[in-house]
């Protein structure tokens, strides 16, 4: 077993993307009728499963919606829905595991880097290195 804060183990890695497919799948179908959902198109970037495998937190990011809180307590509320449905597609998994929802902010912590990045202040800092390299 892993422990607390060190990497996942492969098979929570291989567990993990074959949940996030599962969970992927089901979305795209458009199978959970919720109204925030039905308006909302959501990407699953990543499932991080805990080191028991009973507990899925899948990161995700709605595309085009307004609020994105309300898109993870629509997925919050019919969790139970969801873990019924993706059941058939995971069924080699001993345990169905309870799904989490948390908002997906590496895109934006991505953004966020690219724009530092872009500065005007980072760009004379590096033309000043690429200037003392003989």
């Amino acid at each position: 077993m892993a422990a607390s804060g060190s990497a996942p183990s492969q098979r929570q890695l291989r567990v993990g993307e074959q949940v996030r497919h599962a969970l992927s799948d089901l979305l795209q179908r458009g199978e959970v009728r919720d109204e925030v959902l039905e308006q909302t198109v959501v990407s699953v970037s990543e499932v991080r499963m805990s080191p028991d495998l009973k507990i899925a937190t899948a990161y995700v990011s709605p595309l085009n919606a307004t609020d994105d809180q309300a898109v993870v307590k629509a997925l919050a509320r019919n969790a139970k829905f969801i873990r019924g449905r993706v059941s058939g597609a995971l069924r080699q998994m001993k345990y169905m595991p309870e799904f989490r929802f948390r908002i997906d902010t590496s895109f934006d912590n991505m953004a966020r880097i690219d724009a530092i990045l872009r500065s005007p202040e980072v760009s004379r800092d590096l033309d000043k290195d690429e200037g003392n390299q003989d």
